[in-house]
């Protein structure tokens, strides 16, 4: 059942708990979903709050009603992204893809905001280059990131990524052959505002937040992160440290 005093949408609620059935595999056998009247009965709601949620799931292109056959399952299997020492977009997703492609949005310099600043071990005020990035896989966007780089090392971060399109890439034209990952928090919230555009996905639909800090081979914060993954295309691993 769902809780109608949540202050969360009913239908989302429901679109939240089937995308969760379909990515555990619960109708693998039949690869359909179950009629509105069934999913009504069992969610304690009318047909239209199920109708809702099951427009959200096929916008997000998880579902896909038939004309007289009713609605299939269109869920691909989820990537697999490992975190760890080296955590690398391309790589982590190896053989998994044929296509990958990063997309610079915007790239600025600003002053860091205070939790950024904290995290790169920088005084108050330090200028950053905060950089909005889109990852996708096989033409489907897979996870857009908030990255933030001191600008007295890394000026000329936005326009390096843009031409090589790859963080790691652009670290070594910058000086930095090599670096790892010292934290990743890994949070679970509704998608919103322009992680729903760039990344395709319904309001409300559930995305996957990695926050990281990464540090040069003598230790030195070079990155902060904030990256949000779509949760119906990829899920994350952490592995231990080798």
């Amino acid at each position: 059942m769902v809780e109608r005093q949540s202050g969360v949408a009913l239908w989302r609620q429901i679109a939240d708990r089937m995308r969760l059935a379909i990515n555990n595999g619960d109708f693998d056998e039949t690869g359909m979903m179950p009629p509105e009247t069934v999913l009504a009965a069992r969610f304690g709601v009318n047909r239209h709050t199920v109708r809702s949620a099951m427009a959200a799931l096929s916008e997000e292109g998880i579902v896909r009603a038939i004309q007289g056959i009713g609605t299939r399952i269109e869920r691909r299997d989820r990537l697999r992204f490992p975190i760890s020492r080296r955590t690398r977009f391309s790589q982590g997703l190896g053989n998994q893809t044929r296509d990958i492609e990063g997309r610079m949005l915007e790239a600025m310099t600003e002053v860091a905001p205070t939790a950024v600043a904290q995290a790169l071990g920088l005084p108050t005020g330090t200028l950053c280059v905060r950089m909005e990035t889109v990852n996708s896989a096989d033409k489907r966007p897979i996870s857009r990131a908030t990255h933030y780089f001191p600008a007295e090392r890394f000026a000329d971060m936005g326009g390096t990524y843009d031409r090589t399109r790859s963080v790691t890439a652009a670290f070594r034209e910058l000086g930095v052959p090599d670096y790892v990952r010292r934290s990743t928090e890994i949070s679970a919230i509704h998608a919103e505002g322009d992680d729903i555009r760039h990344l395709k996905l319904s309001p409300g639909a559930i995305i996957l937040v990695a926050t990281a800090v990464n540090t040069d081979l003598a230790g030195t914060p070079i990155q902060f992160s904030r990256t949000r993954f779509a949760a119906d295309r990829v899920k994350l691993t952490v592995e231990p440290e080798a």
